[in-house]
């Protein structure tokens, strides 16, 4: 039967395997990530947007105006920010006890890799994964940030895919590092020493220009800087195309050696 329904000289590709297993996996659980995935984000745009933003608003009216927020007010200043660090939560959080419990706790990266797929597929279909999951949520928010009218470009449709991008950027090497380890007593180390700083000090709530110089010079490094930054030129319009290329050609070659250094270290793990 599976003959006879191959498309003569097609072959299907080897990453899709472990990717269905990965979405078939998720048709049981999806229910459970409702509430982290999509209410969580909206409710917290909600609350600092329209809460603090009002008190953001009044200050800065009653000292000179708002343009430390480049001329727009708190909540469309936030709002892409807050999409592309909410992304970074969703692809490390997919890239650590995921990642973990298919190593080490369940066996299943075992059993994947025991039938005719490689590691590299088995690396690819995660991180596809991790973008489909991304994808649908931040389309989500993206859509809640656009009926509120906080998207002011027409370009504001291309911070899905900076989203997607800035998840991988933290996806493919936190697997990396996940896949290194023996047990999961460090996975909320990455969380609270990396994803936290970062969360807080990255240019989500406040310009980055507001930090100390020592201090900017380390945001400017991380990868959800560039994130937040090509993100908020895009749905409020600004930043040249030079810049604009820059923060997306950081974003990528992160993903890219990442998704290396994982292969590598999964195939440490599951190549005897």
């Amino acid at each position: 039967m599976t003959a006879g329904l191959a498309i003569p000289g097609r072959r299907t590709p080897g990453f899709v395997r472990p990717y269905r297993y990965f979405a078939l996996r998720y048709r049981r659980t999806w229910r459970g990530t409702l509430t982290s995935s999509i209410l969580y984000p909206v409710l917290y745009l909600l609350a600092m947007g329209l809460g603090l933003g009002h008190l953001v608003d009044s200050h800065l009216a009653s000292h000179g105006g708002d343009a430390r927020l480049g001329g727009v007010g708190y909540v469309e200043f936030l709002a892409p920010g807050l999409l592309v660090s909410t992304a970074m939560q969703w692809g490390t959080n997919e890239s650590m006890y995921p990642v973990m419990g298919g190593l080490k706790w369940l066996k299943t990266y075992h059993a994947l890799v025991a039938t005719p797929v490689e590691v590299e597929d088995l690396v690819v279909a995660h991180l596809a994964w991790v973008a489909t999951r991304v994808a649908a949520s931040s389309a989500i928010f993206l859509a809640v940030v656009a009926a509120f009218g906080d998207a002011v470009s027409p370009l504001a449709v291309l911070a899905l895919p900076v989203a997607v991008l800035t998840a991988l950027a933290f996806a493919a090497p936190v697997a990396a590092f996940t896949a290194t380890q023996d047990n999961d007593s460090l996975l909320p180390l990455v969380y609270r020493m990396c994803v936290v700083p970062l969360f807080l000090f990255s240019g989500t709530f406040f310009p980055v220009g507001q930090l100390p110089g020592w201090l900017q010079v380390v945001a400017r490094l991380t990868p959800l800087y560039h994130g937040v930054a090509l993100a908020r030129a895009l749905v409020l319009g600004g930043g040249t195309p030079a810049d604009l290329a820059g923060h997306a050609a950081y974003l990528l070659a992160m993903a890219l050696a990442g998704s290396l250094l994982a292969v590598r270290a999964f195939s440490r793990r599951l190549v005897v």
